[in-house]
């Protein structure tokens, strides 16, 4: 990690156990800050936390301010990102090939016991690859919706096309994974990879790579993910692997 930004996850880690004291179980954080690859002012902070019970609304109202506060007080990042689960959800039988992998494989310890410890030793093949990320056909609608509903200003699109960046980068990493035969959580990289399998869509992918880094808010590129580059990469994951088990709703 970067000096510039251990003030920022020093203030999280403090505001986390005022937050939720013993009720929390553990806290992670995944993505460029503990990769030691965040820029300065564009990345965003990214934590993952595990709670002893299901979260409720009241803990989701928190973990909304307190993201709020800190991207205010820290010019170093450009807003962040919290998942909140349940510890017992993160160990389930359902998520040991999508959530439990990811605290797994792709988070860093915080806070509080590694859950990484409870969980297997994972290998990149189909069967994780199905449960990671085969869903997008369902999500697709979700954000046609979300589009549609957006603000028409750039200062509002760019938060959609960095988070459809991202989940498009992944999805086409994960697709080839298993011919991989390794993982990586670097958007760059992951890009790369898929290029090697998918030439023909290797531009595109490089290019969603590059706004999941440093987003705009171009309409075009919006339309792009929901109308050609998702519903591509939708249809080719339920061909290769399957489609994800489904969950509850």
């Amino acid at each position: 990690m970067q000096d510039v930004f251990r003030p920022v996850v020093g203030a999280a880690r403090g505001r986390l156990l005022s937050a939720f004291g013993a009720r929390m179980h553990s806290a992670y954080l995944y993505g460029s800050i503990p990769r030691g690859t965040a820029r300065v002012g564009r990345s965003d902070l990214d934590l993952l936390i595990a709670l002893r019970e299901e979260p409720g609304d009241g803990d989701r109202k928190a973990v909304r301010d307190l993201g709020t506060a800190l991207d205010a007080e820290f010019p170093q990042i450009d807003g962040v990102g919290v998942l909140l689960e349940s510890r017992d959800r993160l160990l389930s039988e359902r998520e040991t090939y999508d959530l439990g992998w990811f605290v797994a494989c792709l988070c860093t310890p915080l806070l509080g016991e590694d859950l990484a410890e409870c969980l297997p030793r994972y290998r990149p093949d189909s069967l994780l690859a199905r449960e990671t990320n085969g869903d997008l056909a369902l999500v697709l609608p979700r954000w046609r919706d979300r589009v549609a509903c957006a603000a028409g200003t750039e200062e509002a699109r760019r938060p959609l096309v960095r988070f459809m960046s991202r989940h498009l980068v992944r999805t086409g990493f994960t697709l080839v994974m298993p011919r991989w035969r390794g993982w990586t959580s670097d958007l760059r990289e992951m890009a790369e990879v898929f290029g090697a399998y998918y030439p023909e869509r290797a531009d595109r992918m490089r290019a969603a790579a590059e706004y999941g880094c440093e987003p705009v808010g171009d309409p075009d590129v919006l339309r792009c993910y929901v109308d050609d580059l998702g519903p591509w990469l939708a249809r080719e994951y339920a061909r290769v692997h399957g489609v994800k088990a489904a969950r509850p709703a």
